[in-house]
């Protein structure tokens, strides 16, 4: 994969991963549990395409959402004798969830050195989800982040003297090795995923909270995801991301994602409505035509995802409200709109798009303001 049309420019005080990786812990602990609740998140400017080590090919920046979010409790009990691997039992609403295992493994696989304590501990880890299961919505985000929050918690009990700053930096840097976008999680509302040159302390290592003046406009912004089809997609994002290696439009769209964050840069600031809505849907669309471009080509979007689209223009030039859509790697359409115009926005989904979800369903979120420990 080729970068040259970009500069990389490095912060003083950005962290490496050197910086991630523990010398000692002063503390002992023997068992414990903790809970943490993380928010699943929706990109503005998309991530597609990635290095090793889960390293994004162009920047993103996304909402972070509230109500669309994982609860996971780790419990942990230290081993009379170290072990040559790890062992954790793992539980999704209630039932083991074996399906589940290879990928907690490459997990804990990749986050080995920098938390050298997890084969000292027996795990039990238990999940759910607030959104119902195999609605469309990707969970790898609020999963891996919350995970990552449990295990850094166990951390910081080793290490007491932990500062703040540096746990939320290694949470949302050890959930980036989970899943990419799950850095985008930890904190809110908007955050920034990858190295951008206009980007203070930007990092393709772990996502940081966008620092710059954030219009009223954008301020509890609502997102409704329409549930268009629930099933497993045909092509996983994964192999989605790794087509982007020989891409015949990668480099084009690696620079028009950077041209595209600095855009929003100022439309956040000036409150313009109309120009955010022309970034967000051509990020959308763009993200699409990636992958019918693609070799082998392939397309997530269903027929009904377009009829949706249609009715949002329409809807759009009859009323003169600020309704717009983005997509994810799926067929499931996101609606965001301002929360001034959420009464008029959400009956004409009620009355006008409901018919076409699966089963008629459909979840109403808005920006959230990122993870929290439960007692």
């Amino acid at each position: 994969m080729k970068f040259q049309g970009f500069c990389r420019k490095i912060y003083l005080c950005a962290m490496t991963e050197k910086d991630f990786i523990p010398k000692s812990y002063p503390a002992q602990v023997e068992q414990g549990e903790v809970t943490w609740q993380s928010p699943s998140n929706i990109a503005l400017v998309k991530y597609w395409g990635k290095l090793e080590n889960q390293i994004p090919a162009n920047p993103s920046i996304s909402f972070t959402l509230d109500s669309c979010r994982t609860t996971t409790t780790l419990k942990f009990k230290k081993k009379q004798q170290r072990a040559d691997n790890f062992h954790f039992d793992l539980s999704f609403e209630g039932e083991k969830k074996e399906s589940f295992r290879p990928k907690i493994q490459k997990f804990l696989e990749r986050i080995d050195p920098y938390l050298p304590f997890l084969r000292d501990y027996d795990l039990s880890i238990e999940t759910s989800n607030s959104f119902p299961h195999s609605s469309g919505i990707a969970s790898s985000a609020s999963g891996m982040s919350a995970l990552a929050l449990c295990l850094m918690s166990l951390e910081k009990q080793l290490n007491p003297e932990m500062n703040e700053e540096y746990f939320t930096r290694k949470s949302s840097f050890l959930a980036r090795l989970g899943s990419g976008s799950a850095c985008r999680s930890i904190e809110g509302d908007l955050v920034v995923w990858g190295m951008h040159n206009n980007i203070y302390r930007s990092s393709d290592l772990y996502g940081v909270p966008f620092r710059d003046e954030v219009h009223d406009n954008f301020k509890n912004y609502r997102d409704t995801i329409l549930l268009v089809d629930k099933g497993e997609k045909q092509v996983s994002s994964t192999v989605g991301h790794d087509l982007m290696n020989d891409h015949p439009y990668a480099e084009q769209r690696f620079r028009q994602a950077h041209d595209n964050l600095d855009k929003l840069k100022k439309i956040f600031r000036s409150g313009d409505l109309d120009e955010f809505i022309k970034v967000v849907e051509s990020e959308a669309l763009t993200l699409h035509a990636m992958m019918m471009t693609s070799q082998p080509y392939f397309i997530l979007m269903k027929p009904n995802t377009l009829a949706i689209i249609n009715k949002v223009f329409k809807f759009r030039e009859e009323t003169g409200l600020h309704l717009c859509f983005t997509l994810d790697a799926g067929a499931n359409v996101h609606l965001l709109f301002p929360e001034k115009e959420e009464e008029k926005t959400l009956q004409f989904i009620e009355n006008e798009l409901k018919q076409y979800c699966q089963n008629g369903q459909y979840i109403t979120d808005r920006v959230g303001s990122g993870a929290k420990k439960l007692a």
